[in-house]
């Protein structure tokens, strides 16, 4: 059967070499924690968006609107990113240099390019920003930290991730940047609807 999966190890191959070679010679304990982190660290962005949004809903529904719209700018650079994954096609690093990795090799089909894991942070993180500077200057290492830890695992080539951040910043500004533009018009709806309770602290 012929593959015409796209080969990306010709942009960056060498340099996904050096860090999965850095993976087999770090200590078991630093290894155990980077595959931690790039497996369930993800949960940290939930755990932030609540952090903004519980306070956001004493600042008034537009406030509240914004930090509401979080989860769904985050959902929205997944589905943005999985699109340009699907049209791509590229093989994973561990399918096309057939090197062993910390993290197991997807089966074939599970699409490289770009990291959905470095834009859905990328992407909560940008949203975060727009309710929370502190919050999300937090969840900006968190992205960046996860982006790396993708590649160390030896799941995505750098050019994926970079991607895939890229995808996720972009995605959330526009679409945050539309929220804060209209946040008073959407509180205004919103606010009569069944998501009153969670845009007005009782």
């Amino acid at each position: 059967m012929i593959n015409l999966a796209y080969d990306g190890s010709a942009i960056d191959g060498p340099a996904y070499l050096e860090v999965t070679d850095l993976a087999h010679l770090a200590p078991t304990w630093l290894d155990s924690l980077i595959v931690g982190w790039s497996t369930y660290g993800l949960a940290l962005f939930a755990v932030l968006m609540l952090a903004a949004w519980w306070p956001a809903r004493r600042a008034g529904l537009p406030a509240a609107v914004t930090a509401l719209a979080v989860p769904v700018i985050t959902v929205l650079a997944y589905g943005v990113n999985d699109l340009v994954k699907l049209a791509v096609r590229e093989d994973r690093p561990c399918q096309s240099l057939h090197v062993i990795t910390l993290e197991a090799c997807p089966a074939p089909g599970d699409w490289s390019f770009p990291s959905n894991h470095a834009a859905l942070a990328a992407g909560a993180a940008v949203a975060l920003l727009f309710v929370s500077r502190r919050l999300g200057a937090v969840a900006l290492v968190a992205a960046a930290l996860m982006a790396a830890s993708r590649v160390w695992v030896g799941a995505h080539y750098p050019h994926d991730v970079l991607a895939g951040f890229l995808v996720g910043v972009t995605v959330a500004l526009l679409a945050a940047w539309t929220v804060r533009r209209n946040q008073d018009v959407l509180a205004e709806r919103l606010g009569r609807g069944p998501l009153r309770p969670l845009l007005a602290a009782p």
